[in-house]
């Protein structure tokens, strides 16, 4: 009797431990990548912006603050922030006037090309853009800063004898390329638009 209680132990300890190494055994344990939520942003619809600055533009019924205030400078210069709560973001606009001065141009030229440049040392990639629009007087470059940077889109845009724009977008967050990319790309866009309906007053 003792000796069929032993084997029946025997017989079931080495059943748990041949299924214990059946199931340890298999591919290594890998840990999985970090996963970012895969964002879908409504469609955009545009409408014309009219404040009290020396240009018309269009943007998008998502961005529910505009706020606009004169800077001060000698010569006529505003700030315009397009806030973007639900993609927690802003595109920011300063324009300046030229008011003829080819001196000041080139200077305002330099500085918003400086800017881009600085990104170069945390970007992978800057793909440039020029932007022409003849008939409304509309001239420019859209950059796209890729990689871990603070702004990952700029532009300018100037109708080379009065008037000077400025844009850049930033997020309220740590800047991490994948995660931020969804809203970059939506907001990017925006700012393609910005650009696109710019009308000089």
């Amino acid at each position: 009797m003792i000796l069929k209680l032993k084997s029946t132990y025997l017989f079931k300890s080495l059943i748990t431990v041949g299924l214990f190494i059946l199931v340890s055994c298999g591919q290594d344990y890998i840990p999985k990548p970090k996963a970012y939520l895969r964002l879908d942003y409504p469609k955009a619809q545009y409408k014309k912006i009219n404040i009290d600055v020396p240009f018309y533009f269009e943007t998008n019924h998502l961005a529910s603050k505009i706020k606009y205030k004169k800077l001060a400078a000698t010569k006529e210069s505003y700030g315009i922030n397009i806030e973007y709560p639900t993609l927690k973001g802003t595109i920011f606009l300063t324009y300046k006037a030229i008011d003829g001065d080819s001196e000041i141009l080139t200077e305002y030229l330099r500085d918003a090309q400086k800017f881009t440049l600085e990104h170069t040392i945390k970007a992978d990639e800057i793909p440039v853009f020029p932007y022409e629009n003849k008939e409304r007087k509309v001239y420019g470059i859209f950059s796209e800063v890729k990689g871990n940077v603070a702004s990952p889109a700029q532009f300018y845009v100037t109708d080379s004898v009065q008037h000077f724009l400025v844009g850049s977008l930033y997020f309220y967050a740590k800047p991490n390329y994948d995660s931020i990319l969804p809203a970059a790309n939506y907001l990017q866009k925006d700012m393609a638009r910005i650009m696109e309906t710019i009308v000089w007053k």
